[in-house]
């Protein structure tokens, strides 16, 4: 299963609205089919496991990160090329969550006598599809904040300078991230403020985040460099965008930000990178719009300067919001930090389908 998380890797950031799954086939101890879903519209990770193992695969254990889907979508069901294949076990991490499928696979599989086994490192598969999971019980992606800030909680000098809180390691890290995730979000201030291009840099076979930027009132000059066939503009209903129009860009006029991340939902998008800036990231965390925290603090202190959240303040420390699952991990000369603020989403009866095994 481990390698079956590690082959569904390959599809993140490419999938959207699909998830991303791996397959291994065993047989007699040995791994003889590998496979995973490289993009919406083509074969699921089952279809190219089995091609590779051909005939091994009779008799033998498909470990597949993601319950087999059991209807005709733009594929036919992969619990169907399972039992024609001759697998007589089916080990999953983890039960889809779409209504279309929510435990119906895997009675297919057993109707046809395979032995099925689930819940086999369902925490991690749970994390690896926390896009496609939250868009389906949700409608909306799943948002995760990352900045850099120093000791003393500084993401930019009082000018405004912020290149570089973090070092080479962490940077290249986050082009990584932003490979994997179907979009990068920023404010009209970010794009205002360094015109970034939003993307991500320094990878031979990477492909770049569709850009999404938050411009309520439309203050981004049109030949700003994030602006390109798929960007994401979120504006305000009644607010001039003639020169972003031109631009060719996609608008979504929002009345607040949980329509604007519906919106977002309603474009396939799964999962959103969230870089920037501060009145952004604190107008989301306020109306508790994101998902997963995570921040690199590097080991400078500034003194003064600007703060990685504009939100409103708490009169108590009782009150401050606590991550889960907290990671602590050394990235070159910084520290990273991982943590969530809201629970993957999956189906309330999926506990059931979880029980030990």
């Amino acid at each position: 299963m481990r390698e079956a998380l590690e082959l569904a890797v390959r599809g993140l950031g490419r999938t959207a609205p699909n998830p991303p799954v791996g397959c291994v086939i065993v047989r007699g101890g040995q791994m003889v089919g590998r496979g995973f879903h490289p993009r919406a519209g083509e074969p699921h990770a089952e279809v190219f496991a089995l091609r590779e193992a051909g005939e091994q695969a009779r008799g033998g254990t498909a470990y597949v990160t993601l319950e087999p889907c059991s209807h005709f979508g733009r594929t036919p069901p992969c619990a169907d090329a399972l039992i024609a294949a001759g697998v007589s076990r089916v080990v999953v991490a983890a039960p889809d969550p779409n209504p279309r499928v929510g435990g119906r696979g895997m009675e297919r599989l057993r109707a046809a006598g395979l032995e099925v086994v689930v819940g086999v490192l369902a925490d991690e598969a749970l994390r690896q599809q926390a896009g496609f999971r939250s868009l389906i019980v949700r409608g909306r992606p799943w948002v995760v904040y990352k900045y850099a800030m120093t000791l003393d909680g500084r993401v930019a000098a009082v000018t405004g300078d912020s290149r570089w809180v973090s070092g080479e390691a962490a940077r290249a890290l986050v082009h990584r991230w932003r490979d994997e995730f179907d979009a990068l979000a920023v404010g009209s201030g970010t794009v205002l403020a360094d015109d970034p291009e939003l993307t991500a840099r320094g990878l031979p076979a990477g492909r770049d985040p569709r850009p999404v930027i938050f411009d309520r009132r439309g203050r981004i000059p049109g030949g700003a460099r994030a602006l390109r066939p798929g960007t994401v503009i979120v504006t305000a209903p009644d607010t001039d965008t003639g020169h972003l129009e031109r631009a060719g860009v996609h608008l979504l006029r929002a009345g607040d930000l949980a329509d604007a991340l519906t919106g977002l939902g309603a474009l396939g998008i799964t999962s959103l990178l969230l870089e920037g800036g501060p009145t952004l990231a604190g107008a989301l965390l306020a109306a508790d719009l994101v998902d997963e925290v995570r921040v690199f603090v590097a080991p400078k202190v500034l003194g003064a300067g600007i703060s990685p959240l504009a939100a409103p303040g708490r009169e108590r420390m009782g009150e401050a919001r606590a991550l889960a699952d907290v990671t602590v991990t050394p990235v070159g000369s910084d520290v990273l930090m991982r943590g969530l603020l809201q629970g993957v989403p999956q189906l309330e009866d999926q506990g059931a389908a979880l029980a030990p095994f």
